[in-house]
């Protein structure tokens, strides 16, 4: 995977082509990302990495992102908005990293809520959105960072999470090249952000058809170890999981607030 490449996978069109930074090993895209958010970087800067030594997920655990195995991928976006109005921001890159990779591998993934690319019960890709807030209080910038399993076997992912991870090429059965991948993926965010504010119903719309946890049975951690077991049911206008926990009781679950689990296996 080099830079050249993944550029001459992405279209012309594209604005974000004179932003694109790549790195062969970086501590964490989305570290580095806010970083040079912070530091004035413009809106559409996008990181890409072949290897991150300190890639995070949500709720700081660790990202697995070995050297020629995905693509850890980052870009600085900068709404002119409250931090209210991008409540859907991991809804909407969720949904289109599923059109980046519909659009390479030929199959669409689902969601797992809020932020996990799974398909089969296999976690693909990872998201990860932070928000750095101007003192009067509007967004200054938003980070989304994907770290994308693309090319590894099964036997390569570190055995505490073997039983849930997988690749798309583990999980297509076909070899898949991470150039053509982190083209589509930066293309979608691209066309995502083009509509990000005008089109949250939309998005949210196909987030729903993408989302596989609606109708599942879920368990909702708390963060102080509290666990409540219920049925998700919807997905409500702001990306929120909408939770019955028993007849008539309906509550709306948010991602800062608790993790939501399969009851049965990962998703």
């Amino acid at each position: 995977m080099t830079k050249n490449d993944i550029l001459s996978f992405l279209p012309a069109a594209c604005p974000w082509r004179d932003s694109v930074l790549w790195f062969d090993s970086i501590d964490s895209t989305n570290t580095r990302a806010k970083s040079l958010a912070v530091a004035g970087a413009p809106h559409g800067t996008v990181l890409i990495a072949d290897y991150q030594t300190g890639g995070r997920g949500s709720r700081g655990r660790r990202f697995h992102s070995p050297a020629g195995s995905g693509v850890y991928l980052s870009v600085i976006l900068r709404p002119v908005c409250d931090p209210g109005a991008l409540m859907h921001l991991t809804c909407a890159a969720a949904t289109a990293m599923c059109d980046a990779v519909e659009a390479v591998c030929g199959f669409r993934p689902g969601v797992k809520w809020i932020n996990d690319l799974v398909f089969h019960n296999r976690k693909l890709a990872g998201i990860l959105t932070e928000l750095g807030l101007h003192a009067s209080g509007v967004v200054d910038y938003a980070v989304i960072g994907i770290g994308m399993n693309c090319c590894q076997r099964p036997e390569d992912f570190p055995e505490d999470i073997r039983h849930m991870a997988g690749s798309l090429s583990s999980v297509s059965g076909r070899a898949v090249d991470r150039n053509r991948v982190a083209a589509a993926m930066v293309e979608a965010l691209w066309k995502m952000d083009s509509r990000l504010l005008t089109e949250r119903a939309q998005i949210l719309s196909q987030y729903r058809r993408d989302c596989v946890t609606i109708g599942r049975e879920v368990s909702v951690v708390k963060a102080d170890g509290a666990v409540r077991h219920g049925r998700a049911v919807d997905i409500d206008a702001e990306g929120a999981l909408v939770v019955e926990f028993a007849p008539g009781q309906i509550e709306t679950v948010c991602a800062g607030e608790v993790s939501v689990r399969g009851m049965y296996g990962y998703v």
